[in-house]
């Protein structure tokens, strides 16, 4: 039954208001009517009478097709969720000591994820000795930067949390790029 949801309009016979302001299936205001004469004009028409306003004073009723405009309410809605871009979190890991093949490989996989939209966290991890050389995570993630300067921004400057130095990067461009191109 079309009433059931929770934020559904009243329809027909579910109007509680005994007088509503009828506008009729072509938009024109028609006035203020009694409900039970507004019902039966609407099924004269073979359409639905539906609650658009129920806070108004007294209560504004359309005259539809409610099959149908629950159709293209759920058309916008699916619209809406399709057009919406989901910017997820990539993580990259790598090391002060990366060897340049790995370096080339991740550094390309980081680009991927921003040129599709994503947001990339690299991070430099430091074991043991490697704590007292922070300069070379540094360059690491400086080298990162530069070889994504035209695919990403920076946001801040290279931080250190914990045993991880971290560096968040952006997409540049607004629309990312299917797979086929």
């Amino acid at each position: 039954m079309p009433g059931n949801e929770e934020n559904a309009p009243r329809i027909n016979n579910e109007i509680t208001s005994s007088q509503v302001l009828l506008v009729d299936e072509n938009g024109v205001k028609v006035g203020v009517t009694n409900t039970i004469d507004a019902i039966r004009m609407a099924q004269e028409q073979s359409l639905d009478l539906v609650e658009v306003a129920p806070m108004a004073q007294p209560p504004v009723c359309r005259i539809m097709d409610y099959g149908k405009y629950r159709y293209q309410l759920q058309k916008k809605e699916k619209d809406a969720r399709k057009k919406q871009k989901v910017q997820a979190l990539k993580e990259i890991k790598m090391r002060p000591k990366i060897d340049d093949h790995d370096f080339d490989f991740k550094t390309k996989a980081v680009k991927t994820f921003l040129e599709s939209g994503h947001r990339v966290k690299v991070s430099v991890f430091f074991r043991g000795r490697e704590m007292s050389f922070l300069n070379k995570g540094e360059e690491v993630l400086n080298r990162v930067m530069a070889e994504c300067e035209s695919v990403g921004k920076c946001e801040s400057k290279p931080m250190m949390e914990g045993r991880y130095m971290r560096l968040l990067l952006t997409p540049l461009s607004s629309s990312p790029k299917s797979k086929g191109e």
